[in-house]
């Protein structure tokens, strides 16, 4: 049986939009729970990353590359989402590990 890590709930509500990143980020100002504060990082990231080359794709309009920018988000938002749920602080791929180092903001 596992035990769930404290700001586990915190973590899951991250990983749902921009928007799901900032209410976790403010819902873990008052607790303070190391497992959510890395997902959150994680899921910061990820959202940036996604935002950030969507706007640059758009200025191209080109449909394959949309179509790779929707698979990787979605291979590596799955990969961040399962690793959560399985309670562990793995880095997601390529995001996972700078995020944690830029984002030192996120207490």
């Amino acid at each position: 049986m596992s035990v769930n890590p404290d700001g586990k709930t915190t973590a899951i509500i991250a990983y749902f939009t921009m928007l799901g990143t900032l209410i976790a980020l403010t819902i873990n100002m008052d607790n303070k729970h190391d497992f959510a504060r890395f997902h959150i990082k994680q899921a910061f990231g990820l959202n940036l990353f996604f935002i950030a080359f969507a706007l640059f794709i758009s200025q191209w309009l080109n449909f394959y590359a949309s179509i790779g920018l929707y698979v990787s988000y979605m291979v590596l938002w799955t990969y961040g989402f399962i690793g959560m749920l399985n309670n562990k602080k793995q880095p997601i791929p390529f995001i996972g590990k700078p995020s944690q180092k830029w984002f030192t903001f996120i207490r």
